[in-house]
């Protein structure tokens, strides 16, 4: 039943919003030796404070109304930081505008709460529409970056044309996640870039760009995959060429065009990476997470590739604005190998993924990698069968 007095309604939203903040996340067993889904969803849409949604004074908004209402919280750069798990998450508001917001937790599994205000980013001289999907990168250089997408009107559409839009990596730097300076686009001889990833260390002196190109704002066209540039500065990003890392292939996971995902994370065998894949389906498009690992020496060049995905939405996690999604731009390492995988489901809320980086490691360099074909796949289960089935008559 709908109340008119403010004052037993704000108690309620209040207690509601304290229960949510607090309750407490648990591991779902006994999970696939590779990582553990945690029960609950980390961040979503109700644990924006409500300082953020609603008007709290009685003269102004009598019924307390929510006044800016929140749609989804999704798709989050993720970094350690002063002995906190630091989210950068995308907050989208009903009015479809998404921006930037921090929230912070202690173990990184639960009780997130946003610091008291969004982020306000610096504009360039040509203003974001939108901006979305931040990666974070604590550089050798001193810096934390953040690449993040952003969004503008595509100028060459006609004029009743109202949907078509223009894709550029946008850049910021801080030192304390508090105060950003804006640099300037990356440029690139691409048409658009989505899911710009920078490495966190110098090759060669110079800075490393993980981009997708892509001829349209949704199409990839010509664009072959995830591909590696160099640039000489931040404070005049250009990237001249683009290599072919981890190109889209036909009947995989990543058959329609893949990503780069989260940082990559070094580890003593080689650059790990998450990353997102994308394939058409009678359904519609359907986003998995899948991994590889780059070599030490050279991490534009690929040393394990296991064969399918790591993370498909499974349960609810299948329902939200654009179903059968997950995407991932942000984990964390910690210092003892635990690794925190932050990905969100189906554009709506955020969850996380619990791993190590040696069982990673594992799962990379020992899954067999895609044979491209149903036969060869099946040959391969086979011998693992055959091989369990020996095991089992020795024992």
């Amino acid at each position: 039943m709908m109340t008119d007095d403010f004052d037993f309604r704000l108690r309620q939203l209040r207690l509601y919003h304290d229960e949510l903040i607090n309750r407490k996340n648990e591991p779902v067993l006994p999970g696939n030796g590779i990582f553990l889904r945690y029960r609950n969803p980390i961040v979503t849409a109700e644990h924006v404070p409500l300082e953020w949604r609603y008007d709290l004074d009685r003269n102004t908004n009598p019924y307390l109304m929510e006044r800016m209402g929140i749609n989804s919280t999704f798709n989050a750069g993720a970094i350690k930081f002063n002995g906190k798990y630091c989210l950068v998450v995308r907050v989208e508001g009903n009015d479809r505008k998404s921006f930037f917001a921090v929230a912070e937790s202690d173990n990184g599994i639960d009780g997130f709460e946003f610091k008291s205000l969004p982020i306000q980013l610096p504009q360039t001289e040509d203003p974001d529409v939108n901006v979305y999907d931040m990666r974070l990168t604590r550089h050798e250089d001193g810096w934390i970056y953040g690449v993040f997408c952003t969004e503008r009107k595509d100028k060459d559409a006609p004029a009743s044309d109202t949907s078509s839009a223009f894709a550029s990596a946008g850049i910021v730097r801080t030192r304390d996640l508090v105060k950003w300076e804006r640099l300037p686009d990356l440029k690139t001889k691409s048409n658009q870039q989505r899911n710009v990833v920078l490495h966190p260390e110098f090759v060669d002196g110079k800075y490393l760009f993980f981009t997708r190109p892509q001829d349209g704002f949704i199409d990839t066209g010509s664009g072959g995959g995830i591909c590696a540039g160099f640039c000489e500065s931040m404070e005049d990003p250009a990237v001249s060429d683009e290599k072919l890392v981890d190109e889209k292939t036909y009947h995989t996971v990543k058959e329609l065009k893949n990503g780069a995902g989260a940082v990559p994370i070094k580890t003593d065998r080689g650059w790990l990476f998450i990353a997102h894949g994308v394939r058409n389906t009678a359904a519609g498009l359907r986003y998995v997470i899948y991994a590889f690992m780059t070599g030490l020496d050279d991490p534009t060049r690929i040393i394990a590739s296991p064969s399918g995905y790591l993370i498909a939405p499974e349960g609810d996690e299948r329902i939200g604005d654009v179903g059968n999604v997950v995407f991932t731009n942000g984990a964390v390492c910690d210092d003892d190998g635990r690794l925190l995988i932050y990905y969100a489901s189906s554009d709506t809320r955020l969850h996380v993924a619990e791993s190590t980086v040696d069982r990673m490691v594992d799962y990379c360099l020992n899954t067999p990698s895609d044979s491209f074909t149903s036969q060869g796949q099946v040959e391969k289960r086979i011998r693992l069968i055959q091989k369990n089935l020996g095991l089992s008559s020795k024992s």
